[in-house]
């Protein structure tokens, strides 16, 4: 054999010996066929393959942000909404991802819509607008229990906006505002009745207390007394302290 035979026959050898290796970074695992059927997962780092029978595919393991495009729902209550939202997910068991769906991400992408249409079109909007935790929550199991047989895990669903329409807007402005002026006329209601059930246990008690009578007709002149733009005259008390005349206020 001669030396370029040597050569070219160790040039192969090593171009060989070089194909029969895959590297894999930290968050990637390859899926391996071998004529055609699943030889399990390899990685991360470096290891070999049966070149040339075996095929690799690369998962990625990290975290992915799926972004829900707009969907228009009719909620309970039959009033049309627009809402979005944000799905993270990541691959869990890379053989499963590969066989189980032809394609993971559209598949996990679709089931995310469906899901969002049927879960929030089964409310009506104040719950919608209320309680998006609790609805979330119910997104994210509806979406696992789908994507667990794939090899998908679901992290975190978010409903990131609810377009309302402007004449539901102006109606919620309404019914608003008309909650709050309830409220001031409840409280005001309320402030009433209690002054008026003082103003009784005191009607009581001055009856029962002329002299306090007196005094409190002496402090009522006292506060007028501090008004410098006015003249106060009175006239006439018994001995019991009861007045018998009137008071009168002239402007000077």
């Amino acid at each position: 054999m001669s030396i370029i035979e040597i050569i070219i026959l160790v040039i192969i050898l090593i171009v060989l010996l070089l194909l029969s290796f895959r590297i894999t970074r930290q968050y990637e695992r390859a899926v391996i066929f071998r004529l055609g059927k699943l030889a399990g997962e390899r990685g991360p780092g470096l290891f070999p393959i049966i070149f040339p029978i075996d095929r690799i595919v690369r998962v990625d393991l990290r975290v992915r942000q799926l972004d829900v495009p707009k969907q228009t729902i009719i909620t309970k209550d039959n009033i049309s909404v627009d809402v979005d939202a944000i799905i993270y997910y990541h691959v869990t068991d890379a053989c499963q991802a590969i066989n189980e769906v032809e394609d993971y991400e559209a598949a996990t992408s679709l089931i995310a819509q469906t899901t969002l249409r049927d879960v929030l079109g089964q409310n009506e909007l104040d719950t919608i607008l209320s309680e998006r935790e609790s609805l979330n929550q119910e997104i994210h199991g509806e979406i696992e229990t789908v994507t667990a047989p794939w090899g998908i895990s679901v992290n975190i669903v978010t409903i990131r906006d609810v377009a309302i329409p402007e004449n539901m807007l102006r109606a919620i402005a309404r019914q608003a505002e008309a909650e709050r002026e309830k409220r001031a006329r409840i409280i005001l209601a309320d402030g009433e009745q209690k002054a008026s059930e003082r103003m009784c246990e005191a009607a009581q008690l001055y009856e029962k207390t002329p002299a306090a009578m007196k005094l409190r007709e002496f402090q009522t002149l006292t506060e007028i007394a501090k008004e410098r733009n006015l003249i106060v005259v009175t006239n006439g008390a018994d001995n019991l302290g009861t007045t018998a005349g009137y008071v009168k206020a002239l402007d000077r």
